[in-house]
């Protein structure tokens, strides 16, 4: 079975993330699917606006731990298809809505947030959950959330693992707005018709300055955390967090 699912209407390419038994975490091939759909689409004249959402309770949960062992390449190429996909979501000359129905965590936030507009449910909740098995945020994570609230608050989601509520999200300034879940997909809806209907061009060299200007460290960001999260992938603490996440335990880390 597909774990994307796509729907075309109104000069609006819908991406669903279709997972929900994992809470729509990401296997290396969804993220590859979903930048070939991006990419694929980012020329079509007939798509005007981009949606990301996910199925079910959560918009992403993160990689697939299953997929990301310790010492295992297929972690590195689980990282580098997270890092096509951002970079898809922020050339692409089209604007992207993250619509967040419910918790995006790992590098499920850092897709959330690459997004040019991120609306979500009151009931969601953005969580950089990598310190928790041992890892670094990635997912351009540490250009795209210092940039929307400043380090000390980044610092705070990283080390820390705080889970931040959709309404604190939107007062931090990290997402475009929260609303109550009873009314997120009619101002989702409403958001990606205004979109869908705008000045398409005008909307894309605006995305290019913001991408030069207020997101200019991302690359740099990409290419620092992949070396860190590779050097990561190594270590005992990551192994002792895989271990602690799927024995539903506590990790007791060592520091190496």
């Amino acid at each position: 079975m597909s774990t994307v699912t796509t729907r075309r209407a109104d000069n609006a390419l819908r991406i669903t993330f279709d997972r929900p038994d994992s809470l729509n975490a990401f296997t290396g091939e969804m993220l590859n699917e979903v930048s070939d759909l991006i990419e694929a689409h980012g020329q079509d004249g007939d798509v005007r606006v981009i949606v990301l959402t996910g199925a079910g309770r959560a918009f992403s949960s993160g990689a697939d731990i299953g997929e990301v062992n310790p010492g295992e390449a297929v972690g590195y190429e689980t990282l580098d298809n997270a890092n096509r996909l951002i970079r898809a979501i922020r050339q692409v000359p089209k604007p992207v809505v993250a619509a967040v129905n419910g918790p995006a965590a790992g590098v499920g936030c850092s897709i959330a947030l690459a997004a040019d507009l991120t609306v979500a449910a009151k009931s969601a909740y953005f969580l950089l959950a990598f310190a928790g098995i041992g890892l670094m945020p990635d997912g351009g994570s540490t250009a795209l959330v210092p940039a929307a609230v400043g380090r000390a608050r980044a610092v705070r989601m990283a080390m820390l693992g705080e889970r931040i509520g959709a309404s604190t999200a939107e007062d931090w300034g990290m997402i475009t707005q929260a609303v109550p879940d009873q009314e997120f997909q009619t101002t989702v809806d409403g958001l990606v018709t205004k979109l869908a209907n705008g000045p398409t061009a005008s909307y894309a060299q605006t995305k290019r300055a913001f991408n030069a200007t207020a997101l200019a460290q991302l690359e740099t960001a990409l290419a620092i955390e992949r070396e860190g999260q590779v050097a990561l992938f190594g270590t005992a603490d990551f192994a002792e967090g895989t271990a602690a996440f799927q024995e539903k335990r506590r990790p007791r880390f060592q520091g190496k």
